[in-house]
């Protein structure tokens, strides 16, 4: 996967670089050029001062250049200076061993004692012969100046190219806060958030995406909307036919109870009408608890206790037609809900612990104020949930016991439910390592 960050420190930093280093190379060139030609001017000149003190004697060709004066030439702290006057291959004064200079040669490099030195060569005229002159200085203080430089230069340079390198950096990392932004806020959302991005802030260029993501958005909302929709209307639409198919049901089995046949078969019947009945009402539970459909504005004060107080004779009767023991421990708690959708996670929490209590377990509901809101606690003796299971058991259709009848929506509604609420939901052990404890725990009213 390209990254829009690398290709634009790849396009931005490389570049750069190359056009530092060139401008290093250039600012070395200028700076060393004058000093260079600096010194070769101080050798022309100190070329040109023997010169002058070449002239004519009474023995012949003479040099005017006392012990002195030599020293003051040859005087330098850093470099050796040598210096010779020839005349028809003779050495006339100076070195001896000064290298060989070549005709109208002023300024060249040649090498004296081992070590290499730059020479200044000039040629006058003295008794109507041509005299050579040339002085010579070792490179030490150019290597040093040269060194001192490139030691300057490339710590400058180093130092500009980290900077640049870090405003690049900054740059780059400060252009693409938007796109971070945008993946955080995305990030941020749940799943059934989808509601449009906002292009407020968005820079220009990110204008065409987010436009295209909010479209995209758009039809996905539309879509789920009219999912939604054909759920909830399916669900009440088949509401009233089941009921009235119960109601021909129980009136044929108590119309024909003398036969034993018709009795068992219509008994059959209303046990799956009853079955339908339930999925119907859970579909129709679902669609009231989709989280993206749910308004925050139905929320009122709801006393947990009085709800469960409600649907307590229901439960004693399902409960009593397996054996199992059902007790209630209720506490005024007050939350904040809608009555519908709290009586529905009831009933489904209820249901579960119920339905896959074995005969002659145990199952209790209790409910009490909490410091962090209101606590709902359902608790059964059943076969229990594994720990690796238990956040499947809030998907939709899923089940882990297919011998009891259920649809898989039950966990999935109770689910949907707390996510609209605000509310936390757990699942751990029972009493003992044995059986189920679903908690919901709702924020403060």
């Amino acid at each position: 996967m390209s990254s829009i960050r690398l290709r634009l420190l790849k396009w931005l930093i490389g570049p750069i670089l190359l056009i530092n280093l060139a401008g290093a190379g250039l600012t070395y060139l200028l700076a060393w050029t004058p000093a260079q030609l600096a010194f070769d001017q101080g050798l022309a000149d100190a070329a040109a001062a023997l010169a002058a003190r070449v002239g004519q004697g009474a023995g012949g060709i003479e040099v005017d250049l006392p012990r002195q004066a030599e020293q003051v030439l040859r005087a330098d702290q850093t470099d050796a200076i040598y210096l010779t006057v020839r005349s028809g291959g003779r050495t006339i004064a100076g070195d001896p061993d000064f290298p060989a200079l070549a005709r109208g040669q002023q300024l060249h490099d040649a090498e004296m004692r081992g070590e290499p030195v730059r020479a200044a060569s000039a040629i006058v005229l003295a008794a109507g012969q041509p005299v050579q002159v040339a002085v010579a200085k070792t490179l030490r203080k150019r290597d040093q100046i040269r060194s001192a430089t490139l030691r300057a230069l490339v710590l400058v340079e180093g130092l500009f190219t980290l900077a640049l390198v870090g405003l690049i950096w900054f740059s780059v990392t400060n252009g693409l806060l938007p796109l971070a932004r945008m993946r955080a806020d995305l990030d941020g959302r749940d799943g059934a958030d989808l509601a449009p991005v906002d292009d407020s802030a968005v820079p220009y260029e990110l204008a065409p995406v987010v436009s295209a993501f909010n479209g995209l958005l758009g039809r996905v909302q539309a879509g789920a909307t009219a999912q939604h929709d054909f759920l909830a209307n399916m669900a009440h639409q088949l509401r009233t036919p089941l009921a009235g198919m119960k109601l021909q049901l129980e009136w044929l089995g108590a119309r024909h109870a003398g036969d034993a046949d018709s009795v068992r078969s219509v008994g059959l019947m209303l046990q799956s009408n009853e079955r339908m009945i339930r999925q119907v009402n859970q579909l129709l539970a679902l669609a009231r608890a989709e989280p993206s459909r749910f308004e925050k504005a139905r929320l009122e004060p709801v006393d947990l206790a009085r709800l469960l107080a409600g649907v307590v004779q229901y439960f004693v009767g399902e409960a009593g037609k397996k054996d199992i023991d059902i007790g209630f421990d209720l506490e005024p708690t007050m939350v904040l809900g809608d009555s519908f959708l709290l009586g529905d996670l009831i009933d489904n929490l209820v249901d579960n612990a119920v339905r896959y209590t074995p005969p002659g377990g145990r199952v209790t509901v209790r409910c009490r104020p909490d410091p962090r809101g209101g606590l709902l606690e359902v608790e059964d003796s059943g076969p229990g949930i594994p720990s690796h299971q238990r956040a499947a058991v809030f998907q939709r259709f899923v089940r882990l016991d297919h011998e009891i009848p259920g649809s898989g929506l039950g966990l999935a509604i109770v689910r949907d439910i707390a996510l609209a609420h605000g509310a936390l939901l757990s699942i751990a052990d029972g009493p003992g390592g044995t059986g189920v404890r679903v908690l919901v725990c709702f924020p403060t009213a």
